[in-house]
């Protein structure tokens, strides 16, 4: 009896177990064999993938250009390519050899030591042109091809700005269920633009050269050679940055040259408030995490920059008394700690040596009249809030072109307005006061426009591949109310006094070639470095030239010491560039 059961036991096991494997192959083999596992992996392709050699001419996702439609991260690159069944045929290398001019000998070498396609290009010391390209495919040898490879361009620009790409295949479904024919490999936007048009760029179909093989590696239908091509003649779409590659690549070369590792700037056109150059760094590196972020959209405590906003408010609210004196002898706190040996001074030249009493007094006298006085002309000057564009595209409400800007802020609590020491804190750019750079820069363009405020840009345009217009991003003003023209007009004579004044903070830049207007900063961070030293951020924000506004700027040093910040001369090597342009 006991010997039966056994036997029952396993006999039930092995069907269990049998069962088990047959539905896993009924699964491989009928069920899923387009969409296996969660990855949606396709099993049909896979397989024929096993039995082709191919070379990927277009990965199919869209690109990104300038304002100029120069590319800024992916180029079409003159490209010979060498099949290796070449070895087993007679082919004409010596016609070859002398369009490419490389020798015959070494272009048979190289397909004689190859299981998978060559590619040869101007990196590999084979410069073609569209002649050759023509004049290769004219030969009509099989397995030699000239083509228009996609590649990345080897010297990267605007890496925060453009972003990374990845795979991510639960990430790919979970985003775009409809889209089940989207192969499990393909790159999905992580960082920057990549990852916020990410929809718009998805690749539609591969362009490629294909060439089947058995398990050898010999040809399997002879020596053609398949042309996989898109037709779609809307896609992969491109899109068009207000970027100028130009002056982005000198943006980057004037921060590394300076040394400025921790930091970055932002240079936006006053007329269109779109955002010609923005570099974060460190560097983006895939490997560190921490590189990913763009500092440039992201609050920061912004020191005596914000004494624009207290000098804006000031004026709006009839206390900017020019015959007025403030004892710039006191602190910020108003005590006399030998620290400040300014004198009387005027509100006028209080801004432009950046005098802290002036500040803390008018932050007080604000508060008495209106409780919401400084936060209210802070976002009359479109300093806080989100600034970059937003509005509504296609099934989208609130398509952002910046979606990880964070807001700034001016009050971490609301009963910190009845404490004096926290708005002295305040009013001076400390305490719970962080701006991010790009909204300082905003600010700029605000004041040198007379007051309007606009949304910030980074896209004009998405196009379809071929070249009509998919979708415009028009110029939005920002909501709210705007400063007066009479205060716009107040700030510009105070930013151009820091410059212009024997004293200002910014005399530095009295032989820039184009006249400046400006403030500086210098905010305490709360850290020090590994020799004690205390670390600050240090600014310099403002516009030029002067007398015809065209570009606002703003730079900034993440954790330095002051003697070792590069802030102004980065700003000072980019206005005598511009002036070239």
């Amino acid at each position: 009896m006991i010997s039966k059961r056994r036997f029952l036991t396993l006999g039930i096991v092995i069907i269990i177990c049998f069962s088990f494997y047959l539905y896993r192959l009924a699964d491989l083999q009928l069920i899923n064999t387009e969409s296996f596992t969660d990855k949606g992996i396709n099993l049909v392709q896979e397989s024929v993938n096993q039995r082709t050699q191919e070379v990927l001419i277009d990965d199919g996702r869209g690109r990104f250009v300038d304002r100029n439609n120069v590319s800024l991260k992916k180029d079409a690159e003159p490209s010979l390519v060498l099949f290796p069944f070449l070895k087993d045929i007679s082919w004409s290398s010596d016609k070859l050899s002398n369009l490419v001019n490389v020798p015959s000998t070494e272009l048979e070498r190289l397909v004689q030591n190859t299981k998978e396609p060559i590619v040869l290009s101007s990196k590999d010391g084979v410069e073609l042109t569209n002649k050759d390209l023509k004049e290769i495919n004219e030969l009509e040898i099989p397995g030699v091809f000239g083509i228009f490879q996609q590649t990345t361009i080897d010297e990267s620009v605007a890496d925060h700005i453009i972003g990374i790409t990845g795979e991510n295949a639960e990430t790919l479904r979970e985003k775009y269920p409809d889209r089940s024919d989207l192969s499990y490999k393909t790159k999905i936007g992580v960082t920057g633009l990549e990852k916020t048009f990410d929809e718009f760029l998805l690749p539609d179909a591969e362009t490629k050269l294909l060439y089947h093989v058995d398990g050898d590696g010999n040809p399997l239908f002879g020596v053609n050679v398949k042309y996989i091509a898109d037709s779609n003649p809307f896609y992969p779409v491109t899109v068009e940055t207000t970027i100028d590659k130009d002056i982005q690549e000198v943006a980057e070369d004037i921060l590394t040259n300076q040394n400025v590792e921790n930091g970055g700037l932002v240079l936006l056109d006053i007329q269109t408030n779109e955002v010609l150059a923005m570099v974060s760094k460190p560097d983006l590196d895939r490997s560190h995490s921490s590189t990913l972020t763009n500092h440039m959209i992201r609050p920061l405590f912004p020191g005596s920059v914000f004494k624009t906003v207290i000098s804006a408010a000031a004026i709006e609210y009839g206390l900017d008394d020019a015959n007025r004196k403030f004892n710039c002898n006191l602190n910020l706190y108003g005590e006399d700690d030998g620290g400040q040996d300014d004198g009387l001074l005027s509100f006028e030249r209080s801004f432009a040596k950046s005098c802290n009493y002036t500040f803390t007094t008018l932050a007080k006298e604000l508060l008495k009249k209106d409780q919401n006085a400084i936060e209210d002309i802070a976002g009359k000057l479109g300093l806080i809030g989100h600034i970059g564009w937003s509005g509504e595209v296609f099934h989208y409400d609130q398509f952002k072109q910046f979606p990880d800007e964070m807001a700034g802020s001016i009050w971490g609590d609301e009963t910190d307005k009845n404490v004096p020491r926290a708005i002295d804190q305040t009013a001076i750019g400390q305490k719970d006061v962080k701006l991010s750079p790009m909204a300082v820069a905003n600010m700029m363009a605000t004041i040198a426009r007379g007051g309007q405020k606009h949304e910030v840009r980074i896209v004009e345009n998405i196009l379809y591949k071929n070249g009509t217009n998919m979708f415009s991003f028009t110029s939005n003003k920002l909501e709210g109310e705007n400063i007066s023209p009479y205060t716009a007009s107040r700030l510009q004579e105070l930013l151009r006094l820091v410059v212009t004044d024997t004293e200002g903070t910014g005399r530095r830049f009295q032989s820039s070639p184009f006249e400046v207007s400006g403030k500086s900063g210098t905010a305490q961070t709360g850290k020090k470095n590994i020799e004690g030293e205390t670390l600050y951020h240090k600014w310099f924000a403002g516009f030029f030239p002067s007398n015809n506004p065209k570009y606002a700027l703003v730079v900034v040093e993440m954790d330095t010491t002051s003697a070792n910040a590069g802030t102004n001369a980065v700003f000072y090597d980019m206005v005598a560039e511009l002036a070239k342009f």
